[in-house]
């Protein structure tokens, strides 16, 4: 058991802090000609009591608390529940490079988009979030149905590889289909190299019932998570069910992937590198690793946007590559920094 100490708690409080500042300057920058001072009059003239006029025009107006606050959010829940399911995968199969797409969300999830964006029609792009949710939970189903039928003594490394097999089926019919309607290949990979593109508020709001469920059964089980750690038989004996537990935590770890990845496309490395940052800091008592991945999750999704909506103004970057580009060349040194806990 970890027991807290005055750098657990400085620690902790330096994560809340990034992400305090990771969601004032995602709300800060960005293009639509809204400056940082009206910004932040028209936060502060939102208060109980405060009357400030910012200056903004209705339009402005409009594109703060309708296009870009939502999106700073959705970044945040998005970034906050990959970090998080990616921690659970991790203390779960009691391996360092498991992710939230392991089981096959993502190419079921991609799937299921594309799909919906080339049998949709007109319609496509408003099917495209339920057609990847459900397409993610299939396919991370039927993973982890083919894992347990023939897991035997193994079970964790028969659904790794199992996941293996479905995503690989997954991504072949999609490529199917892919070939097949060459017209929407530019629609498909944008929602494929992951965007955070809101209207309103509604992404949110419908993401968020999922990720809360989530997350609140994640939290429940971090202690059990760290009794895991030391094996199915030591777990047992200590009055655990490795298996009931195992797939608890696969199943809502799965259900917030599958729900921010129907509205956020594939953003990779934020499930693998940020728990494995964190651990190196604090070390692998998920008491303080769910929590702590799970603000340095957001913040660095929200960071991340940022450079996404800038770094090419007008034009925007898929968010998807901007994490890829900070996340590969930083796993690359995660990686040799713990190559001999691997």
């Amino acid at each position: 058991m970890i027991r807290a100490s005055p750098r657990h708690a400085l620690v902790l409080g330096g994560a809340t802090l990034l992400f305090l500042v990771a969601l004032l300057a995602g709300t800060l920058v960005g293009p639509a000609g809204l400056t940082p001072g009206g910004v932040l009059l028209e936060l502060v003239g939102r208060l109980p009591f405060v009357h400030v006029e910012s200056g903004f025009s209705p339009r402005q107006q409009v594109i703060l608390w309708e296009i870009r606050i939502p999106r700073v959010v959705l970044g945040g829940i998005v970034g906050a529940m990959l970090a998080l399911a990616g921690a659970t995968y991790q203390g779960v199969f009691r391996n360092p490079l498991a992710d939230p797409y392991l089981l096959g969300v993502s190419s079921g999830a991609g799937l299921g988009a594309t799909l919906a964006i080339v049998v949709g029609g007109v319609m496509g792009s408003a099917l495209v979030p339920p057609a990847a949710f459900v397409g993610g939970m299939i396919a991370v189903m039927a993973t982890y149905a083919l894992g347990r039928s023939v897991g035997g003594g193994r079970t964790e490394v028969v659904i790794i590889l199992a996941g293996v097999a479905v995503a690989a089926f997954a991504s072949a019919i999609q490529t199917f289909f892919m070939q097949r309607n060459d017209e929407t290949l530019r629609q498909v990979y944008s929602w494929m190299l992951g965007r955070l593109t809101t209207s309103g508020w509604s992404e949110v709001r419908t993401v968020l019932p999922y990720v809360i469920v989530s997350v609140a059964v994640i939290a429940l089980f971090r202690r059990t998570l760290d009794v895991m750690a030391v094996g199915d038989v030591e777990a047992s004996t200590l009055g655990i069910a490795p298996a009931r537990v195992r797939l608890v935590l696969i199943s809502v770890a799965t259900l917030g992937t599958a729900a921010v990845v129907s509205v956020s496309g594939l953003i990779g490395f934020v499930g693998i590198v940020i728990p494995h940052a964190v651990r190196m800091v604090i070390g692998p008592g998920h008491r303080l690793l769910l929590p702590l991945s799970l603000l340095v999750g957001a913040s660095f999704l929200i960071l991340a946007d940022i450079v996404a909506r800038t770094a090419m103004s007008p034009a925007e970057l898929p968010i998807g590559v901007v994490t890829a580009a900070i996340g590969a060349p930083f796993f690359l040194f995660v990686l040799r920094r713990s190559r001999g806990l691997i």
